[in-house]
């Protein structure tokens, strides 16, 4: 027998005609699930069929009887007994229950037999909430008039994920949310439609490429537009191996006047890039190489020692440390090696340099969320600010943006 879902409703034509539509609907034809609305004014014990009343206390609205939705659920529970099912587990769908998220499909998609009971007009008396509910549900923070619509939601979420309703497990397994991430974008045929075209990666047959493309799309999205999702995925998705260090690539101490140009030149590059959208055209034309030149130079006297990373005896990014106080500072990347995994490996490099102190610290711009996310996979998190940057304040400041402090936590240290 396939996953049973029960619906107790005032409105079961409604939600059976969806149950019985589309996938779901082919799904139930062959056996691999099985769905049944129940109507609860079929259990009212009043001529009228009457199934509200006013609430006690006051108030507008009217509130469901429990006697007929107990009847209901007493009927269902004898329906699944003489199936040989187990008990079913009950949901109700209100506004004071728990956020409806893709773990709790997952969760509720083990049952048997899953029963929802939708609320309607005020509320549903409390005393049967309390006799039957295992649990009560909320799909999000906005109001319904009923509860026919949630329990839809809830019973395609939950039964889409049982063996045979999709062609294919990974067809679920690539969803948003599946991994706590939101969906890659998709695309179809034409690969040109009014001037706009495919990326050019979906197009090469590269499965490898292609995969990684979609990773990154995933979670830059992701980033973009659900950053306390996003922040959560990093939580729970920790980096445990760094990129390998290929051949040509080297860290190298920051010596020659070559070197310092270079540094310099990253700096600049890298200070501008951030800054861009937020700070006066004045302000970003003064960030120069030659004032990035004298800055390092100055800031090796006080105790800081600067790094170039280079492939191919190429500079493409640098760090900045300081052993007496175990900051970590001026990690830019160029725009043109991105993505590849270096910004990894060199943070992973000043840390190490940092040994004698358990817990360094950094500094990064609040907006750069794309490098707070990395950080935060390595094992950093924020502890503070170090300034604000407020235009009511700063004339060369365009938009409100932050100086966050960062301090290594220990744990989930990357494996070099």
């Amino acid at each position: 027998m396939g996953m049973r879902v029960d619906i107790v409703t005032l409105f079961p034509e409604m939600c059976q005609q969806v149950l019985d539509a589309s996938i779901l609907g082919r799904a139930a034809k062959r056996g691999y699930i099985e769905t049944h609305c129940h109507q609860i004014r079929d259990y009212t014990q009043n001529r009228q069929k009457q199934t509200d009343d006013y609430p006690y206390g006051g108030g507008c609205g009217m509130v469901l009887y429990a006697q007929p939705i107990a009847d209901c659920l007493r009927a269902v529970q004898k329906e699944v007994e003489e199936q040989g099912r187990p008990k079913p587990h009950i949901v109700f769908l209100t506004a004071g229950g728990a956020r409806y998220t893709e773990e709790h499909a997952r969760r509720l998609a083990e049952y048997d037999n899953l029963t929802l009971v939708c609320g309607h007009y005020e509320g549903i008396d409390e005393r049967v909430i309390e006799a039957f509910a295992d649990e009560e549900i909320s799909i999000g923070d906005y109001i319904l008039t009923g509860g026919e619509l949630a329990s839809l939601v809830v019973a395609d979420s939950v039964l889409r994920l049982k063996p045979g309703v999709l062609a294919e497990q990974k067809g679920y397994e690539e969803e948003s949310y599946w991994d706590g991430l939101l969906e890659y974008p998709q695309y179809t045929r034409p690969e040109v439609w009014e001037g706009r075209a495919v990326p050019e990666v979906l197009l090469g047959g590269d499965h490898q490429k292609i995969d990684a493309w979609r990773g990154a799309q995933s979670r830059t999205r992701t980033r973009l537009r659900r950053p306390e999702l996003y922040e959560q995925w990093c939580e729970t998705h920790p980096i445990t191996a760094l990129p390998k260090w290929k051949r040509g690539e080297n860290m190298r101490l920051v010596k020659t006047e070559a070197q310092w140009s270079a540094a310099a030149k990253l700096f600049a590059e890298g200070r501008r890039t951030v800054c861009a959208e937020d700070w006066t055209p004045e302000y970003l034309a003064a960030l120069t190489e030659e004032s990035f030149l004298a800055q390092l130079k100055a800031e090796k006297t006080e105790g800081w020692v600067c790094y170039l990373h280079t492939t191919k005896d190429v500079p493409d990014a640098m760090v900045s440390v300081n052993h007496r106080t175990g900051e970590i500072e001026h990690l830019f990347v160029t725009a043109s090696s991105r993505g590849r995994g270096i910004g990894m490996k060199v943070l992973d490099f000043a840390r190490r340099k940092l040994e004698e102190h358990d817990r360094p610290t950094l500094t990064v711009l609040g907006k750069n969320t794309r490098a707070i996310a990395l950080y935060r996979r390595m094992g950093w998190r924020v502890t503070g600010k170090a300034m604000i940057f407020d235009p009511k304040t700063d004339e060369t400041v365009v938009k409100y943006n932050e100086l966050l402090v960062m301090e290594y936590a220990g744990q989930n240290e990357p494996k070099a």
